[in-house]
This record gives structure tokens, sequence and C-alpha cells, in this order.
């Protein structure tokens, strides 16, 4: 299962900061797994969006044996773009997790 955790600034209006992405979805085989690989298309393309179209700094990391990818502001937070595109990656993985519920769970966590 994909586990997501979804970061929100208690002092900012519970905008999102960051993420953590861990796990595999175990829908079907690697390279045949569409759940795996609507959720990597949308963080990765959010990351890089937030990279080429924001002024924002970030931290991030990934670890490809434990499958999890860790996203965090750590600037400019109220950044109008990065959080457009944060919240559309929200509805997008809420989206999937909703129709795939054994595959793909979402927390929230206040930070």
């Amino acid at each position: 299962m994909i586990r997501i955790t979804i970061y929100k600034d208690k002092s900012n209006n519970h905008e999102i900061v960051g993420f953590l992405s861990e796990g595999h979805a175990g829908y079907d085989r690697s390279g045949k797994d569409i759940i795996c690989a609507a959720t990597s298309i949308l963080i990765i393309n959010t990351i890089n969006s937030i990279e080429k179209f924001t002024d924002v700094e970030f931290e991030g990391s990934s670890d490809e044996k434990k499958a999890s990818i860790k996203f965090m502001i750590t600037t400019n937070k109220n950044n109008k773009e990065s959080l457009v595109l944060l919240k559309a990656m929200e509805l997008g993985l809420t989206e999937v997790a909703r129709d795939n519920p054994k595959y793909i769970s979402i927390t929230f966590k206040e930070v």
C-alpha cells in the first residue's frame, strides 16, 4: 500500500507545506501498476512544477528501496503558485485514493 502523509502548516491557514509518500501500491506487478504510476506522476510533476515555476525553496529526498519521497517547503510558504500546485496534487491523490482504498491511503498532519 502507498501511504501518503500531507503536511499542513498549523500557523498558516492549514496550507500544505509538504508531503511524504511511502510504499508500493501492490495493484499489479512492477511496470504494470497503474496506481503506482498515477501516484508517481502526480508527485513528481508537482515537485518539478514547483521547482520550475515558483521561487520557493524546498528540501526533498527519495529512497528507491523504501519507495519513498519526502518534500518540504522551507521558504516562501505563502507562494500562491506553489499552493495551487500542492492543492492540485492533493486533489489528484485524493481521487486516486477514493477509487482505490486498498492500494493508497492519505493522512494529514499539522506541522
